[in-house]
């Protein structure tokens, strides 16, 4: 996108009103200041603490009492030169101010001959309806990638001058580094640049997490979507071979934003069998960032409020990217009931839309519970290059789920018999294994003891698992999955 070309385009349009959302109110300008003098149009910027001024000049005089809204807007009406008027930071003054907004709307009447064009540059501004036909929206191309890269190799040579030693980094950890500052403005890439950098002297992948983060707060999403900090890695993900399988020789392609680069999954299964934790699992093996959506939070009271979070949801995880998009138990959210006013049908039709048309790398994991109630345009074919069928942990799984278990509390999992934990735990899932060993541990220290396979087994002994209390609809969900899904493991 060549944003010069592209503003210059809906100026020339006559357009009487500009809106620009964003922070980088100084690029905005700064551009604006490039489009007038190819014109031949004069720049002024308003700000509430300056009034109007020149702005494609330096150091010019402020026109005197021009810093009250309605002052600033009849001035510019009243006035007899043509010219881009940017007005920063004025969302403030349309709430509630209709003699602003019916000066705004003037303005724009008499545009055309006149020649006056008002830019509007905010973070976030909502265009009343009484102008709104007059208007356009403009968005700022983000940086990219080599000059994402020129500013971290700018950062670097700062660091080599104030401590009189290169940074050290490898040519992947790098690349990594410069895909995950995509979407930020440049400013806010070399901060987190710096700060990777001046933290140890390296540029290394353990810095990617770290970055991902801080881009995450910056991007102010939480409310949004949530941003999963400790994605697993695949070794502690118990089975599943098929997806780890099949997720390995896809990663090259997602990762160049090949042609056929794959979109995403769907991960279906009983509660507690692990496609959460196989959620995870994929951006912990891909090494990207996880986003998690949950579809339950997104709904609001407000008409149109649901499908504007999706959106939102869906625009913050682009400019993410790469990244894994986890959205959580997708069919609370798009089964339509007879109370939510074709709310769930709405908030279908947005993820359907994006899924079709966006061409970032954003990798969705869908998981779901009841994939029965799922709409059948969600999951043909096409939309999504799989659904995986998590299945009750077989003996050999089990056997893995419980030394990992055992492993992440410390304990010699060599020392405890896990065929015959495996072999009593059957029809359990991997949250009911780890639960059983939680609970064990509780045991074993009221009683001051060792943990012990007994004490394990004497858990297992105590808890009806899901497979047994949910056969019924374990065996429908099996049957649905047999020539509709394929196996995980």
């Amino acid at each position: 996108m060549n944003n010069t070309h592209d503003l210059r385009l809906i100026i020339e349009s006559r357009i009487p009103i500009i809106v620009i959302e964003s922070w980088e109110e100084q690029r905005a300008l700064a551009l604006l200041s490039k489009i007038g003098i190819q014109l031949a149009l004069p720049v002024y910027a308003w700000s509430a603490t300056e009034g109007i001024q020149r702005a494609d000049y330096d150091n010019t005089a402020k026109l005197p009492h021009t810093a009250a809204p309605e002052v600033a807007l009849r001035h510019i009406r009243s006035g007899n030169e043509a010219g881009l008027y940017a007005l920063c930071d004025f969302h403030p003054y349309l709430q509630g101010e209709p003699l602003n907004i019916r000066l705004i709307k003037e303005i724009a009447m008499s545009a055309e001959s006149s020649g006056k064009r008002l830019i509007f540059i905010s973070h976030a501004l909502t265009i009343p309806a009484e102008f709104k036909r007059f208007s356009a929206r403009f968005s700022l191309s983000m940086p990219e990638d080599h000059k994402l890269l020129a500013a971290v190799h700018r950062e670097a040579q700062e660091f080599a001058k104030a401590k009189g030693r290169k940074v050290r980094t490898d040519r992947d950890a790098l690349n990594k580094l410069v895909s995950n500052l995509r979407g930020l403005p440049l400013e806010d890439a070399r901060k987190l640049a710096r700060g990777a950098i001046f933290h140890d002297g390296a540029i290394t992948h353990s810095d990617i997490q770290v970055v991902n983060k801080a881009k995450f707060e910056l991007l102010d999403m939480d409310g949004v979507l949530s941003f999963e900090y400790d994605t697993e890695n695949f070794a502690n993900v118990g089975g599943l071979s098929r997806l780890r399988d099949w997720l390995g020789k896809r990663e090259q392609a997602f990762q160049s934003s090949a042609k056929d680069s794959p979109k995403g999954i769907m991960l279906v299964g009983v509660q507690g069998g692990g496609k959460s934790l196989a959620a995870k699992a994929v951006a912990g093996l891909w090494g990207l960032p996880l986003l998690r959506m949950d579809m339950g939070a997104m709904f609001n009271k407000f008409f149109g409020e649901s499908e504007r979070n999706v959106r939102d949801a869906l625009k913050l995880a682009e400019t993410m990217s790469p990244c894994v998009l986890w959205i959580d138990e997708i069919e609370k959210g798009i089964v339509a009931d007879d109370n939510d006013g074709g709310t769930a049908r709405r908030v279908l039709g947005t993820l359907l839309t994006w899924m079709a048309e966006q061409r970032k790398p954003v990798f969705m994991v869908a998981t779901a519970n009841d994939i029965q109630r799922l709409p059948p345009e969600l999951i043909r074919k096409g939309r999504l290059d799989e659904i995986f069928f998590v299945d009750l942990p077989s003996q050999a799984v089990r056997e893995d789920i419980f030394r990992i278990h055992l492993a992440k509390r410390e304990h010699d999992a060599n020392s405890f018999d896990l065929p015959a934990l495996a072999q009593a735990a059957e029809g359990f899932t991997g949250a009911e294994i780890e639960q059983a060993v939680v609970s064990a541990g509780y045991t074993a220290r009221a009683r001051e003891e060792s943990l012990s396979s007994a004490h394990i087994i004497g858990e297992i002994g105590n808890t009806v698992p899901l497979s047994i209390t949910m056969s019924e609809q374990l065996a429908a969900l099996r049957h649905w999955c047999q020539s509709r899904a394929v196996a995980a493991d």
